[in-house]
């Protein structure tokens, strides 16, 4: 295992930070390494917001589900998916050419840039020593996020970021067996159900391990029907398509 697979092995959200800052610097090296993931055609369809404001930082994690370390991290990343900056780039060349800024294809890749930077960003963090957890919350209140950060058509808030460093050392979280996700030549659906079965079984004992005991935990699988059943951001389509990064 070399020391970027040993980086990647050892990732964990972190949700307390200490008071130390992150500089300026470092700042621009986790945004510099995100520039550099892979965009298709190279279009980088991204915007990344740092907020540092006590007070801006407050009002985002009361609007992202009072979620308390968005306003205890140094700095809070907001990850944008941009078709705006596409289109004005291509608008001197297109005259009175049709545009297909708005279809499925483009938000796909707008949506893919955005979650590729993001991620090469969350190793760069952890490589200097930081931790982070991401936020997807700020999609709970898009439309005032949206506002509250200017965002321009075509731009939305995919999911946010704290960055900063560790005040807890939480166990990494076990994954699905490398055999419940791994296929070979094609999709072997006759594998899945025991794979899950396995999972639930490491993710129970993680969980008890988490909480010290006591009534035993649900296992993952039925984590997942629970929020399967809930009906979460249904608001999301009408919000893209009034954004005009979705057609009506």
């Amino acid at each position: 295992m070399n020391e970027t697979i040993e980086v990647l092995m050892n990732h964990r959200s972190i949700r307390k930070y200490s008071s130390k800052e992150v500089s300026d610097d470092q700042l621009e090296q986790i945004i510099a390494a995100g520039q550099m993931a892979s965009s298709s055609s190279n279009v980088q369809a991204y915007s990344v917001i740092a907020i540092r404001d006590a007070d801006m930082k407050c009002e985002l994690a009361a609007l992202a589900g009072h979620q308390a370390y968005i306003e205890q991290c140094p700095v809070f990343l907001v990850w944008c998916a941009d078709l705006y900056r596409l289109q004005q780039a291509g608008k001197p060349y297109m005259e009175e050419q049709e545009s297909y800024i708005d279809s499925v294809e483009n938000f796909i890749v707008a949506t893919v840039d955005t979650a590729l930077a993001a991620q090469n960003s969350a190793v760069a963090a952890e490589s200097l020593g930081l931790g982070i957890v991401y936020i997807g919350g700020v999609r709970n209140e898009i439309e005032r996020i949206s506002a509250l950060l200017e965002l321009p058509e075509r731009v939305y808030p995919v999911f946010g970021m704290c960055v900063g460093y560790p005040d807890q050392q939480p166990d990494v979280r076990p994954r699905l067996p490398l055999k419940g996700v791994l296929h070979h030549g094609k999709y072997d659906a006759s594998g899945i159900a025991g794979q899950v079965q396995i999972y639930d079984e490491a993710y129970r004992t993680y969980m008890s391990e988490r909480t010290g005991g006591g009534q035993p935990p649900a296992g993952w699988s039925a984590f997942m029907a629970k929020r399967l059943a809930e009906p979460v951001r249904l608001h999301m389509k009408d919000y893209l398509e009034r954004r005009g990064l979705l057609k009506r």
